[in-house]
């Protein structure tokens, strides 16, 4: 019996792959500003399963779901035997004789791991406290939208480099854009992730120098300043302010930088209500090709 096809981590996954979902995410889209697109996985059925709250991640892979004419079932874990004791191994085992795909918002990925070990349909990562690979399909294919292939291009990061960020280190690696990093020292990604990245081929910059990272880059990233499973709230209000973005920050960038957020985002915070609701922000395109973005995903994982 093969193995399932999941959707773990970019890291996993090859250059022609990834390749292959943002450009199948794009024909998505375009077939449904036309007279709508073919329903590959009709009479397939998806079960999510969240361990933590969604607005994007629910709706846009139940929208996706429904568009390629499967349906969806969401379980929260604290209504399920899961929440009650049952392991994560037996989960796996009993869902996956009742659906033909598994998503995951977990708490921790060792989670996702177990989940994706004894399953024997396709388990996909709908974030966890390593990565959210989904969401970075979505900015990819969101950056080259408005600015054409990603490859050759310079992505900053501001802020705290968290999970997301570590899907865009995965994905510099993929794709072939220089990524930068700009996070006070206690909030930098992990060495090992980005040790890989290099190993890789990849062109990742990290720096505590706001200003270095940002100069001349197509597009600024950021993100909240608590993520799931933070900790040093304090040290964190202490700082962040300095890694703000604001239209100073995207005064550094090249003339019409964009700028992106996975959302949601603290006005104030991360980022100036100034540059999120201005003209080079791009959070809302972002938000709707999350839909576009799972179901490419769906559709590679059943293929």
């Amino acid at each position: 019996m093969n193995r399932p096809r999941h959707f773990l981590d970019l890291d996993a996954i090859e250059a022609q792959e990834l390749r292959g979902i943002l450009d199948r995410a794009a024909a998505f889209k375009k077939a449904l500003a036309g007279n709508g697109h073919d329903q590959p996985l009709a009479g397939k059925t998806l079960a999510m399963i969240f361990e933590k709250p969604s607005t994007r991640t629910r709706v846009s892979f139940e929208v996706a779901m429904a568009a390629l004419g499967g349906r969806a079932i969401t379980l929260n874990a604290d209504e399920m035997q899961l929440g009650r004791g049952e392991s994560i191994a037996d989960t796996a085992r009993v869902l996956s004789r009742y659906v033909d795909i598994i998503m995951l918002r977990a708490k921790h990925h060792g989670d996702l791991l177990e989940l994706a070990e004894n399953a024997s349909v396709p388990v996909i990562n709908g974030l966890t406290d390593r990565s959210h690979p989904c969401q970075i399909v979505a900015d990819l294919m969101t950056f080259e939208e408005h600015r054409g292939p990603v490859t050759g291009r310079i992505i900053a990061w501001v802020g705290d480099s968290n999970n997301v960020a570590v899907s865009w280190i995965h994905a510099a690696a993929r794709a072939r854009f220089e990524l930068r990093l700009a996070s006070p020292e206690p909030f930098g990604p992990p060495e090992g992730v980005v040790a890989w990245a290099r190993g890789e081929g990849a062109e990742i910059v990290t720096t505590a120098e706001l200003e270095s990272a940002v100069g001349g880059a197509d597009c600024i990233v950021t993100d909240t300043w608590v993520s799931m499973n933070s900790t040093n709230l304090a040290e964190r209000e202490a700082l962040l302010p300095a890694y703000q973005v604001d239209e100073r920050v995207m005064a550094l960038a090249k003339p019409g930088a964009l700028f992106m957020h996975c959302l949601p985002a603290t006005r104030g915070k991360e980022v100036s209500a100034s540059v999120i609701d201005g003209p080079q922000s791009v959070v809302w395109d972002e938000a709707e090709n999350r839909a576009h973005a799972q179901k490419s995903i769906l559709a590679w994982c059943l293929e």
